[in-house]
């Protein structure tokens, strides 16, 4: 690179209008056109300072269980007798005619549940023999029935929820909590991940990205076995005062750059750099689950260093009590087509369910035990539900599966401002669709924020000359749910 270039490439306009001094006219442009908003471009010095909300909050921390995949909603919570009693025939045209399904065409055979269904709780919320564990804590529970979305591929259907975009590049709602709240705990991340199952979501790290606004924002994958987070611990040769040391001295050369360029990702950087550092002692000791009792451990099912979806049902509680804000958790296995034993709706789901809804429920009693449930929300489901008929490419197998479908769909939330023992909404006789009370992906994140005390009209971030938030140009508080 030529000398006179890289004079031309330092003439940026950010140069520009600092060089022409603080009373110019750029300067003054410049001011107008931030408006009062350089605050929502800028990483303050502690981002993970906890923020008031902006409104009540019903709730301090949010625990969502993310079943990748799709669980068959019309097995566990959606319970349609008639679909029982029309199993076999043909699915009728206004239903299906027209209709992009994907791995289903032609006319497929509607299928009834195999599962057997009781009503559970004081509320008689419908629940299969799938769940037994889910049973016994029905009257936390607020079940929808009636969710949906417009994605029936994983992807776009998981980023769509996560983002608010079925494309790559928004930032996620982790990360949009932790930027309108921060943390309780300036020695641990705001929003930490944890993955189970041994696959990434097909969402992939954006579901835990930042998008556009500071990266600092992003969740924090943890791990519950081996070295909590990747690259954390002192390299060969390295002691905690030498790495304090180097930090030093990268912050030093950081504060330069902030101060000659003004970029808020190096302030980011900063800020990484120090928390890397302070977790170094407080993750390793939060993520060491075999400090409890052994009574806890039975009540989950977890086994100290394992990498399981019960060992991470009980670092998410653990992780809450030392103030995160947000922890997601991920698991796979939830894609029920059919195409093995594992994804048959019969002994495939039980198998399934054995490891999930046991730590599920046990969370929930812990959360109730310790005090912590009336002040944390709890959200169970998937990107989308299972259509009332067979999947087309195993509609001759012995194996019982359903395809991806967006139309309709059950999850269910748990503790502070939701009602409890309640079922929310209804699809029609078949379960084609939602009969009454929708509640669309936007809605149900647009609900979340409200329960944290945020306003998603107006929790917003600046970018290439618009203002973006969670819920995009859509969404309602789904004031049906409420408490």
């Amino acid at each position: 690179m030529t000398p006179q270039f890289e004079s031309l490439q330092r003439q940026t306009r950010r140069h520009f209008l600092r060089d022409a001094g603080q009373f110019s006219i750029g300067a003054m442009a410049l001011h107008s056109l931030l408006g009062g908003k350089a605050a929502a471009s800028t990483v303050p010095a502690n981002p993970f300072d906890a923020k008031a909300a902006l409104a009540r909050a019903k709730v301090k921390r949010v625990i969502y269980l993310q079943m990748s995949g799709g669980p068959p909603h019309l097995d566990i919570f959606d319970y349609k007798p008639e679909l029982v009693k029309r199993n076999g025939q043909d699915a009728p045209d206004q239903f299906v005619k027209g209709k992009t399904f994907a791995f289903t065409s032609g006319t497929p055979k509607l299928m009834g549940t195999p599962r057997t269904f009781t009503q559970h709780g004081a509320g008689g919320i419908w629940m299969s023999d799938a769940i037994p564990n889910f049973q016994t804590v029905a009257d936390e529970m607020c079940v929808v029935k009636s969710m949906f979305t417009e994605q029936f591929n994983h992807a776009p259907a998981e980023l769509l929820l996560f983002t608010g975009s079925p494309r790559q590049g928004r930032p996620s709602m982790g990360s949009w909590v932790t930027y309108g709240l921060g943390s309780e705990n300036e020695n641990l991340p705001g929003f930490v991940v944890l993955i189970s199952s041994g696959v990434q979501p097909s969402g992939g790290q954006s579901c835990w990205g930042t998008g556009f606004i500071p990266s600092v924002y992003q969740g924090v994958q943890c791990r519950s076995k081996g070295d909590p987070v990747l690259y954390v611990s002192d390299p060969p040769g390295m002691d905690r005062p030498l790495r304090r040391k180097t930090l030093d001295a990268l912050n030093d050369l950081n504060q330069m750059q902030s101060e000659e360029l003004g970029h808020p990702e190096t302030a980011t950087r900063i800020s990484q750099y120090e928390l890397a550092f302070r977790m170094q002692t407080s993750v390793p000791e939060v993520m060491d689950i075999s400090k409890e009792s052994k009574a806890t451990l039975e009540d989950y099912g977890a086994q100290p260093g394992d990498s399981s979806f019960a060992n991470n049902c009980l670092l998410s509680r653990r992780l809450l009590e030392q103030g995160v804000r947000f922890v997601h958790l991920f698991d796979w296995g939830w894609d029920f087509h059919g195409t093995g034993p594992g994804e048959d709706i019969r002994g495939g789901l039980t198998d399934k369910m054995k490891r999930t809804d046991k730590p599920v429920a046990a969370l929930i009693r812990d959360l109730r035990q310790r005090g912590l449930l009336d002040d944390t929300l709890i959200i169970w489901g998937g990107e989308f539900g299972r259509t009332p008929f067979r999947e087309g490419r195993t509609a001759g197998s012995a194996v019982l599966g359903r395809d991806h479908f967006p139309d309709a769909y059950s999850i269910f939330l748990a503790g502070g401002g939701v009602k409890k023992g309640f079922s929310f909404g209804e699809t029609d006789e078949l379960g084609f669709g939602v009969a009454s009370d929708k509640v669309h992906v936007h809605d149900l994140q647009a609900t979340i924020l409200h329960l944290l005390g945020l306003d998603h009209e107006k929790l917003t971030y600046r970018f290439q000359g618009r203002d973006y938030r969670l819920t995009d140009v859509h969404g309602h508080v789904v004031k049906g749910i409420l408490s």
